[in-house]
């Protein structure tokens, strides 16, 4: 099965079961891989770790659970000059090595030099609770302690941390923005889905940017009943909470993309969607099949561009 087939598979497999997900919850080679014992992160001395540029497979114990995750330390990583991370959250059914593949942010992670890491969700299929009960209590901590451990054994700028993700892993980033705002300085999520909610309330504004295709049959642009959110309704509910301009104005337009920023947002935190006329559950500028993505834009880039520009205040 070759790339293009193995990615078409699991988005429709994922696209069987994410629904009912919300409504309960309302490789690449490494250069370098290294397995640790479970660790708690406040065990940790500061930059102990001895990271060298590579990838790495490696557990955390959170919550009394060991934790997987893949790290990707850029080529250019030295001790003691801090560099952005950014978390980057696999989808339903997914994993993390799939989403390194997809989004290919370990390349770009080389080229513009910042520390990735792909944490990885639990369940068969593996998921993202992002609901407000334990479990989905559960995996938010998870979160906080492998940034904390990873801030702890690494050289990371603490104003430059940041989420992204796809399908269930973009429901995780959001909820991210909505409850750790006062350590993810900005969040990207992608072809992800929305449950109408009054429960986010970030203590700051956070900036936004975000990608949908119109023809998503997995999460519909147009939401879903009292399930979903339309996707430009998402966008606003955002927009209002940092304080943006009621109405966006088009930034972008390139073939089947259109680019909406809502502007003049406290703090900066200005809000963008990437719209993908007639293309589905995808992530923009991947090798997934043409019919349901678009190179009109790059993702990947988009996200490290809108992430440079905005640290925490």
């Amino acid at each position: 099965m070759n790339a293009k087939s193995a990615s078409r598979r699991y988005f429709i497999l994922a696209g069987l079961i994410v629904l009912a997900t919300i409504v309960a919850a309302c490789s690449r080679p490494g250069r370098r891989n290294q397995v640790i014992e479970p660790t708690l992160p406040s065990e940790s001395a500061p930059n102990a770790g001895g990271y060298v540029p590579g990838d790495y497979v490696e557990e955390i114990t959170s919550g009394g659970q060991a934790r997987a995750y893949r790290l990707h330390v850029p080529e250019n990583y030295r001790a003691g000059q801090p560099l952005p991370l950014i978390v980057n959250l696999h989808g339903l059914n997914s994993n993390a090595a799939q989403q390194e593949q997809v989004s290919r942010m370990s390349v770009k992670a080389d080229q513009a030099n910042f520390i990735v890491v792909y944490p990885e969700g639990l369940g068969d299929p593996q998921t993202w609770r992002v609901g407000p009960r334990a479990e989905g209590d559960a995996d938010l901590q998870f979160i906080r302690d492998l940034i904390a451990y990873l801030q702890a054994q690494l050289s990371i700028d603490a104003s430059r941390i940041y989420a992204t993700g796809i399908s269930n892993g973009a429901q995780m980033t959001n909820r991210l923005g909505c409850d750790m705002s006062e350590v993810i300085a900005a969040i990207a999520p992608v072809s992800g889905g929305y449950a109408p909610t009054e429960n986010c309330r970030p203590g700051r504004p956070v900036p936004v940017v975000a990608f949908h295709g119109t023809a998503d049959k997995i999460l519909p642009y147009e939401g879903k009943g009292r399930l979903l959110m339309p996707i430009q309704d998402w966008a606003s509910a955002w927009a209002k909470r940092n304080g943006c301009d009621p109405t966006a104005t088009v930034v972008y337009q390139n073939g089947d993309v259109t680019g909406e920023a809502w502007n003049n947002c406290a703090d900066k935190a200005e809000v963008i969607l990437y719209t993908i006329q007639d293309k589905g559950h995808s992530w923009p500028g991947s090798d997934m099949p043409s019919d349901i993505t678009t190179q009109d834009v790059d993702a990947t880039d988009v996200i490290w561009a809108f992430f440079a520009d905005h640290p925490l205040p």
